[in-house]
């Protein structure tokens, strides 16, 4: 029997898109926890839904454990626990019954969470940890485990219930001095499966890692359930002392920095890039920034220096107007110049895009494509504008959500408020944007397979494909083209709630314009 059985119900398995991409990061932020218990002497076993084929292993791991206390501990560093996938709160829905039916006591934690406490109440779970979990946990498995005196209401940062109703506690401080945590409980965890997959499916071997938490800037559709606008940091050298320590147990080949924004705290980058290489540990790298921090002098040289591979920006937009309406804090000619030098300095540029903000109208949507075309990213990502409680975006369109608050995947892409176009128009432009994306690359690979020849060895016949793909491409488009323009039309009640934000000039535009001149000119 152990204290703790710590899991998660991010299942890769029920996001078709990711399965299919199959580029596995283990559940940072359970196995902070995990190790933070540890380290105040409890037993923990641990259960990774991240290549779990279903719920029923989490009951196979709950009988062969038998825990006191099953922790659902949500990964505050994966991006899609904040979206609150429909699908995995039905797993932990399922998982919850599960614990409590083997007489477990069963403590939640993570952005759903913090955002719907009676809901996971409601479906049978003891407590809520509401934020930052960690020092909340300790302090509540004093209690339960080592029966220490403590009142529930004493607790800060915990939903449970009282007296038939949900009580929630002021919210916890967050931990300032990330340095004394532990480092994550990487051994409790497949690392070789991990590894097995990655080499198979991509050449290499990745692994996540942190540096901080929270974001301290305020684009109005961005959900803080967790940190809010508060930002905590690790020193450069706990990071390099963590990055010194994998390679030596687990030698991957890449580092994922999980962060909202990497290096934001001045000279932190510059010492990160003088310690990995005087320790020798320059790791290539992907991280996430914003445009203008990555125009700030040393910026670049300082993300070459310390092995970094890829930056993702951000871009969301290639309409000012936008961008403003968001409260984004860039501007687009950042964004242009931002890509441009980091291309000069031979590192990889990653865009962002989010199409469907309130006021976007075919004009705004076309400068973002333009925009893609200019700066020919390496890679893209593309959402639609996505209501989360507790953003001002989700109170502006409250009135206007249907019954479907949430998708059910990451492939879902539904407009969740009556936006400026139906969610079939987004789904269409989701798709012919990544066609002439991938028309951009395949144009930009033939040119290099032809002038560099030796660069094709051993596959001589890559070339003749790329052509073939790309011509199919083309002959696609404007079809595609064609069936956006249709769907556009479509009667659609929508939205321009950005109006009092505009010029006059910009308010009077129509909020379905007409498209503007060929898609791809070629």
């Amino acid at each position: 029997m152990s204290d703790f059985l710590i899991g998660q119900s991010y299942y890769l398995r029920f996001d078709p898109k990711l399965w299919a991409a199959m580029q596995p990061y283990p559940p940072l932020g359970a196995l902070y926890v995990a190790s933070v218990l540890r380290s105040k002497g409890y037993s923990v076993a641990f259960f990774d839904a991240m290549l779990a084929e279903n719920e029923s292993e989490w009951t196979v791991s709950l009988e062969l454990n038998r825990p006191k206390i099953a922790v659902l501990y949500e990964d505050n560093f994966n991006y899609l626990t904040k979206m609150c996938l429909f699908r995995m709160r039905e797993a932990a829905v399922k998982m919850i019954k599960s614990a409590r039916e083997r007489g477990c006591i069963v403590v939640i934690g993570g952005s759903d969470a913090t955002d719907h406490a009676p809901l996971y109440l409601d479906a049978g779970a003891n407590f809520v940890l509401i934020g930052e979990g960690e020092e909340t946990l300790v302090e509540l498995a004093a209690m339960l485990i080592d029966r220490v005196e403590i009142q529930l209401k004493s607790i800060v940062g915990l939903a449970y219930n009282s007296d038939g109703k949900v009580k929630i506690n002021p919210r916890r401080p967050d931990i300032r001095n990330l340095d004394r945590l532990p480092f994550p409980a990487w051994d409790l965890i497949a690392m070789e499966r991990y590894r097995e997959i990655w080499k198979a499916r991509h050449g290499y071997y990745s692994i996540n890692l942190s540096t901080t938490r929270g974001c301290p800037y305020h684009c109005n559709w961005c959900a803080k359930p967790i940190w809010g606008q508060r930002y905590n940091v690790r020193s450069p050298e706990n990071v390099v002392a963590e990055i010194k320590w994998l390679k030596n147990a687990y030698h991957p080949d890449h580092i994922w920095f999980t962060d909202d924004i990497f290096g934001l705290k001045p000279g932190w980058l510059e010492r990160f890039a003088e310690l990995t290489n005087s320790e020798q540990l320059k790791v290539p790298y992907k991280c996430l920034n914003r445009a203008d921090l990555i125009l700030r002098p040393g910026e670049i040289d300082a993300l070459k220096e310390s092995g970094c591979q890829i930056v993702w920006i951000g871009a969301e937009s290639g309409s000012q107007k936008i961008l403003d309406a968001m409260e984004k804090g860039t501007r687009v000619e950042q964004i242009y110049q931002a890509a441009r030098r980091l291309h000069d300095s031979g590192i990889q540029v990653g865009f962002f895009l989010q199409f469907g903000y309130p006021g976007e109208n075919r004009e705004d949507i076309e400068k973002t494509i333009q925009m893609v075309r200019d700066c020919e990213p390496d890679d893209i990502g593309i959402s639609v504008s996505y209501p989360l409680p507790g953003t001002p975006f989700f109170e502006r369109v409250r009135s206007e959500l249907g019954e479907k608050h949430n998708w059910v995947d990451s492939n879902d892409l539904a407009m969740l408020y009556k936006g400026p176009y139906p969610t079939r128009f987004y789904r269409q432009l989701h798709r012919m944007v990544h066609r002439e994306f991938r028309i951009i690359k395949q144009r930009n690979q033939i040119y290099m397979d032809w002038r560099y020849p030796s660069l094709l060895k051993p596959n001589r016949y890559r070339i003749v494909r790329q052509v073939i793909r790309k011509k199919l491409d083309q002959l696609s488009l404007p079809i595609d083209r064609f069936y956006l323009t249709l769907l556009e039309r479509l009667p659609h009640q929508g939205l321009n709630s950005i109006s009092h934000q505009l010029s006059p000039e910009d308010a009077a535009q129509p909020t379905h314009a007409e498209h503007q001149g060929p898609f791809f000119d070629n």
